[in-house]
């Protein structure tokens, strides 16, 4: 992988239509002007650039989603391969500015940026959840496979969206100060409002979504139109589990009571939770903070594994929310005896999971789309191919492409 800072780049890749009716396939690599790079000290380092600096933003992405990769090759306990590399040797990792998203695509992971209401600019490439969820998507097209060449069930864009969720929020507690500052903050109570739980965290109170959220498949039993919606009904039910599971890890470390964790069963989604639950889990942290250290990344681990080997099995072909959880079934038979089955099982029935499924797609895939988009699909091995006379800004695009 290796990242650029593109200057003259105005769009995204994917297609584009020119004035004769002919499309334009715009795709990596970018061959034209772009920004100084990043360079490292004599002893190898980055760490001598300037926060704020275009340079400092180009390390921090290229080591956010190489880091996330290390860990999701720890998981998969093998090389993870890119879909891509029969065309391309090498991911192209750049910067959009200007651009209202981050997307995923075929040679290529493209960074923007959000604005705020206040209209602060929060810059997509400081984000480590943002990168980790879109080297998620290039994750998943690679063990899975890319839609477009089969008919898949609708139920696996929403699946897409959640897989590279789980590989950020599950990456996110890779690091110490993540780990340490989750459970200063909330004493091992995450249900509370926390750093894991609010994914693409774009201000001290705001996020893109949660992971821990009540939506469920009955809501859409008569259909869907946006993917992120949709995926929040699997990303909240493996939530659900991963903070069982942390729990059971206390259980058995004789670091809450058999109470305290029947009690925070009874009690969730009750107005009182947290009320009642925070000062029982703040004295039982603070007896032993790095207990439930410990027990996080334990249950963080078994998180990792798991959906490695859930993903491993899958097959685009019949993929749906269901046959996610019938595969955790298996793989959780495999890694632990069957130990967490009635944990898995409650916790995706209960969200309507083997139980009904969603309805069809009621709009067309927008540009919020990263799952099934023009920047996903594979090119022909021809050259770029387009009539007519295109826009200046396009024209200029194109000499530096070829």
């Amino acid at each position: 992988m290796y990242v650029i800072d593109p200057v003259g780049k105005e769009r995204a890749y994917g297609y584009y239509p020119t004035p004769s009716g002919a499309t334009f396939h715009y795709r990596p690599p970018w061959n034209g002007p772009v920004l100084p790079e990043a360079h490292p000290d004599p002893e190898g380092h980055f760490d001598h650039l300037e926060i704020g600096t275009y340079a400092f933003e180009q390390a921090h992405a290229f080591g956010a989603i190489r880091f996330t990769m290390d860990i999701w090759e720890h998981y998969f306990e093998r090389q993870l391969e890119w879909h891509f590399q029969d065309h391309y040797d090498r991911l192209e990792i750049l910067f959009l500015r200007g651009l209202d998203n981050a997307f995923a695509g075929f040679g290529s992971i493209e960074i923007g940026s959000y604005t705020l209401k206040t209209g602060e600019l929060v810059e997509f490439g400081l984000s480590f959840d943002i990168l980790s969820h879109e080297l998620g998507h290039l994750i998943i097209y690679n063990e899975i496979g890319l839609p477009g060449k089969v008919e898949v069930h609708g139920e696996y864009f929403g699946f897409h969206e959640s897989a590279a969720d789980m590989v950020a929020l599950i990456s996110l507690l890779h690091f110490d100060s993540a780990v340490v500052g989750l459970l200063d903050s909330t004493s091992g109570n995450l249900y509370s409002f926390n750093r894991l739980s609010r994914f693409g965290e774009v201000s001290n109170s705001s996020q893109l979504r949660s992971a821990s959220n009540d939506r469920t498949l009955y809501e859409f039993a008569d259909g869907w139109a946006y993917e992120h919606d949709l995926s929040q009904v699997l990303t909240g039910a493996l939530f659900d589990i991963w903070i069982d599971i942390f729990h059971e890890n206390l259980l058995r470390g004789h670091l809450i009571s058999e109470e305290l964790e029947d009690l925070s069963d009874r009690l969730e989604g009750d107005p009182d939770y947290h009320k009642v639950i925070q000062p029982l889990f703040d004295q039982a942290y603070a007896r032993n903070p790095g207990g439930f250290a410990d027990a996080l990344v334990g249950s963080r681990d078994y998180m990792g594994f798991a959906m490695a080997s859930i993903w491993e099995r899958l097959s685009i072909e019949t993929l749906d929310f269901a046959d996610v959880y019938e595969t955790f079934l298996e793989v959780d038979h495999a890694m632990s005896g069957g130990q967490y089955h009635r944990i898995i099982s409650l916790n995706m029935e209960r969200r309507g999971i083997g139980v009904i499924s969603a309805g069809p797609r009621l709009a067309p895939p927008d540009e919020s789309s990263h799952a099934f988009s023009s920047r996903t699909d594979v090119p022909d091995d021809l050259p770029h191919r387009c009539g007519g006379r295109l826009p200046f800004r396009m024209l200029h695009e194109i000499s530096q492409i070829r």
